[in-house]
């Protein structure tokens, strides 16, 4: 049985034990979150989804987080349906992050929203200001693992980004690329 129908079949008790969650205050939310991140098997998954559900500005249905990833501003997150992100990824929704529906983020995989400004040589790169820039990852897209999605990068329907890449530029609908940084290698067939 897939995720998808695992989640229809117990969708109610997910829904109760999600109302629950959301009940609590928020920095207690977090907590818990914190708690749960490294809980292995079918309990933590459910128990992130709910927690991601009263946490994010929006999440869909059937999201699968894998133990071991870390979210930095899920109050700043957008996540479709059938999402699953797989163990020991790094997602900073600081400066806002959009996940469509249907996304695969393998292992191991960074997004990042926010990136240091280092314009000013009167000072330390450490004592710039952040940078916060909305990154987009649009629906129907797989992530291969290890790969990094930079701050204000929009990666496009039916794409592929491949093991290991950088995007450090938008990519384009139905491609996939690859490489440090990450450049188109074919188009998808539509």
């Amino acid at each position: 049985m897939r995720g998808r129908e695992k989640f229809a079949k117990h969708r109610k008790l997910i829904m109760i034990i999600t109302n629950l969650f959301g009940i609590l205050p928020k920095p207690l939310r977090l907590k818990l979150w914190a708690c749960f991140r490294r809980f292995q098997g079918t309990k933590g998954l459910v128990i992130r989804y709910a927690l991601l559900k009263t946490l994010a500005v929006s999440c869909g249905e059937n999201v699968a987080i894998f133990s071991d990833s870390f979210l930095y501003s899920p109050e700043k997150l957008f996540v479709g349906s059938n999402v699953s992100i797989h163990p020991m990824c790094y997602i900073d929704a600081a400066g806002g992050i959009v996940i469509g529906d249907d996304v695969s983020i393998a292992h191991s995989v960074t997004i990042m929203s926010s990136e240091h400004n280092f314009s000013r040589s009167d000072l330390n790169i450490k004592d710039q200001e952040i940078r916060k820039l909305e990154t987009v990852i649009e629906s129907n897209v797989w992530i291969g693992s290890r790969a990094v999605i930079l701050a204000g990068t929009k990666v496009h329907t039916g794409s592929v980004v491949g093991a290991g890449a950088v995007v450090t530029k938008d990519v384009p609908a139905l491609c996939v690329v690859v490489g440090v940084p990450a450049e188109v290698k074919k188009r998808r067939a539509c």
